[in-house]
Formats: structure tokens, C-alpha cells, sequence
């Protein structure tokens, strides 16, 4: 088949599975028609193009994934920096009126276009990185029209610029204070009313929930994992963060895309994730930031055949964080995952844990063309090196 256009002279890290590594052809090319992947393979068996580009040995990967942001949020919790610095927990400062309460004041008072304005940076930080497919999550406005004003916000973002945005309900992330006392009639609400019109609007791609101390309890995230199912949403889940309540469990027994966090899994979470096929999302950045000292079980995840994926958590309070690359790199050196896992993490394991394995996440014939050329002599030049942005050339859809 002829390609609309053929990158060649490549070092292509495909990424696919069943292949040793990285997936990786020392002389390869890629090709691509309307905006889908055509041939990636050896230059030697390449097909013929209408236009030729030449990459000059440097290396292409699939474009790379943020499999896990709360990008869309109006002003900022720097105070609470300070708080922290001078010794405050993460649960003190939610306990006195700080954390994810404080941002819900500032997102309630923004426009849909201011949302989207203040998002633009932190959005565009990413892709220059070569984030080609991101996803976004509620979870500020924690009232029926203000969770739909974040994922209409987050929904615009994937039209004003050249990124694949997924969107998930987070409705379930924090009690408003109108709800201080009543965080069952919160979750009734949730279910009941909100899921119900983000659904029939086509507003959200999957649907999330902050099981903790400090969220909400196992029987409550149970509820939105029903109402979800009712709704055809698949779910994901925050779990074991601050303590173990057993989410991840919970969530691999609703088939979970990926359970999030992590840091006080167990044994019998680890099980449950492996045979339910769902994604350990490990998010060093809110590790660093909360200046966490409990690692999650990677040498059990690792055992168990559970795949892991990675992500910024950017977020305004625990991991104001907009580089996938700082993010590789602080898994690999306080997490201690190898550069191979650091890759896998922001694309093929990020495609899988966000149910896009068929789109996205390899460099295989029938995706979409999402590609990151690199200016670097080994892949491990994108894990290992802090402050340092080798992007040479980002391609989305084949453009």
C-alpha cells in the first residue's frame, strides 16, 4: 500500500508486545495514510511514498501518554506549599478547609472559558514534551453544572489544540461543604443525578472515584462503580494513596481500567489487579511532592505480570507537575523502575489504562500516527536526564 508520507532512516522504539525490550529496529521507517500508521518496520521492506521525510538515525517512538491529569482547575494552592514546608500533613490541610475543597471554590467561580484558558499552558507543556493523548479528569466542581463545566472545558482542549483528550468523572473526589455531613446524599447525588446527564451528554469517557480517609469509603465508591456500569462507563479508581481501604481490590472486581496511587497496596490487591487485567497508574510526581516515604509494591507488580503505567497527576495541590519526562525520571529513581518500564509506562501500558490498547501506545500498523522523534543517541536519554527536552519533531493523527 503507498503512504501519504514515509519517515525513514529511523531507530524506531516500537513498543509492542510478544517482541523483546523496547521493540526496537535500528533501521527502520514508519509510514502513514489518512492519519493511521500504514508500515512500521525495516527500511529494506518499506513501501513506496508520496512524500519522503528523513529522520537522519534519529529515534522514533509512538507519541507519548498522561494517562492521569486534573489539568482543568481555576486558581492555585501555593499557600498550602507553604503550610507543608512548615510541617503540615496532607490531611491537616484538607481538614481545615485547604486541599481539593479550596480549589472547588475557585473552579465554581470560573467560566468555561476561563477554565479552558488557564488549562492552555499546563496543556501545552505536555505536548511539547511529545504527549500526543492525555486524559483529563472532573472532580473540581463537585455540583451537577460544574462537573460538566470541567469536561466541556476539557472536551474544548482536544479541539484547540492537536491532542487526543479523554475525559473521566470524578464527581466522587471530595464532599462539598453543602454536603459536609451527609456524604451518602452526596453519593446520591453523584449516581443519581449528575452521572445520569454527563452520560446522556457524551461528556465523559470513563468514570473515577478518591477511595481514602479522607474521600470516600469502599460501599460509597461500590455505588459509583454501579452506576457507572448502568451508564456503559468504564471505571478507574484512586486507591490506596494515604492508607490501605482495599480499592484497588474493589476496582479490579468492576474490571478497572487502572487502579492509581498505590503506595500502601497489598498482596491481595496486587492478585486481584493481575487477574483482572487492570493498570497499576503509579504517579511519582504526588509521591515527591507530599514528600511520601512508603514506595508502592513495584517488585510485587513487577511478579505478578501487572502491567504499569505512569503519569503527572498534574493537579494544583499534591503534583503541580506538567513534564512527562520529570515524571519518567523521578519513577525510575524513586520508584526504581527500569528505562524499559519508564517507556512502557507513557505508552503502551498508558493506552491500556485508559482502554485505548487499539488506538494508541505502539508503532503498529492500524493506530493512529502519533509519533515523538527524538533528538537522542539511546532511549535512555528520556529517562535519565532532568531539565532536557530532546523533542525534535511531534506528529498527531499523521500531522
Amino acid at each position: 500500500m503507498k503512504c501519504e508520507r514515509l519517515w525513514t532512516n529511523a531507530r524506531l522504539a516500537t513498543m509492542q508486545s510478544g517482541v523483546p525490550g523496547l521493540g526496537v529496529i535500528e533501521h527502520g521507517a514508519v509510514g502513514m495514510a489518512a492519519g493511521t500508521i500504514t508500515y512500521a518496520g525495516s527500511m529494506v521492506d518499506a513501501p513506496a511514498a508520496r512524500e519522503t521525510i528523513d529522520c537522519e538515525g534519529r529515534w522514533i517512538t509512538p507519541g507519548l501518554i498522561d494517562p492521569h491529569t486534573h489539568l482543568v482547575f481555576a486558581g492555585d494552592r501555593i499557600g498550602e506549599f507553604e503550610m507543608r514546608q512548615r510541617g503540615a500533613s496532607y490531611e491537616e490541610i484538607a481538614r481545615a478547609g485547604g486541599g481539593i475543597v479550596s480549589t472547588v471554590h475557585a473552579t465554581r467561580a470560573a467560566s468555561e472559558a476561563d477554565l479552558v484558558a488557564s488549562a492552555l499552558p499546563r496543556l501545552d507543556a505536555l505536548i511539547a514534551e511529545g504527549v500526543t493523548t492525555i486524559e483529563i479528569k472532573s472532580g473540581y466542581g463537585l455540583s451537577a453544572e460544574d462537573e460538566a463545566k470541567m469536561l466541556r472545558a476539557a472536551r474544548i482542549l482536544g479541539e484547540v489544540r492537536p491532542v487526543t483528550v479523554r475525559t473521566t468523572f470524578l464527581g466522587a473526589h471530595a464532599l462539598p461543604h453543602e454536603y459536609a455531613d451527609d456524604a451518602d446524599g452526596y453519593i446520591d447525588l453523584v449516581c443519581q443525578t449528575m452521572m445520569p446527564a454527563i452520560a446522556a451528554a457524551g461528556l465523559a469517557d470513563a468514570v473515577d472515584a478518591f477511595c481514602e480517609t479522607i474521600g470516600f469509603t469502599p460501599a460509597q465508591t461500590e455505588r459509583v462503580f454501579a452506576a457507572a456500569k448502568k451508564h456503559g462507563l468504564p471505571v478507574k479508581l484512586h486507591a490506596e494513596q494515604l492508607s490501605n481501604q482495599h480499592g484497588a481490590a474493589l476496582a479490579a472486581r468492576h474490571g478497572a481500567l487502572s487502579a492509581d496511587h498505590l503506595e500502601h497496596l497489598d498482596d491481595a490487591g496486587i492478585a486481584a489487579m493481575a487477574e483482572a487485567g487492570t493498570v497499576a497508574m503509579l504517579l511519582p510526581g504526588a509521591f515527591y511532592f507530599l514528600r511520601e516515604t512508603r514506595l508502592p509494591p513495584v517488585a510485587a507488580l513487577r511478579t505478578a505480570g501487572v502491567p504499569i503505567a505512569l503519569a503527572t497527576d498534574c493537579n494544583p495541590g499534591t503534583s503541580p507537575l506538567t513534564s512527562i519526562l520529570l515524571t519518567m525520571n523521578m519513577a525510575a529513581v524513586q520508584f526504581g523502575l527500569t528505562v524499559e518500564e519508564c517507556l512502557l509506562g507513557v505508552t503502551r501500558h498508558a493506552a491500556q489504562a485508559l482502554g485505548m490498547q487499539e488506538m494508541v501506545g505502539t508503532l503498529e500498523v492500524g493506530k493512529h500516527c502519533d509519533l515523538a522523534i527524538w533528538d537522542i543517541e539511546r532511549p535512555a536519554d528520556l529517562v535519565g536526564r532532568i531539565g532536557f527536552n530532546p523533542l525534535h519533531t511531534r506528529i498527531w493523527m499523521g500531522q
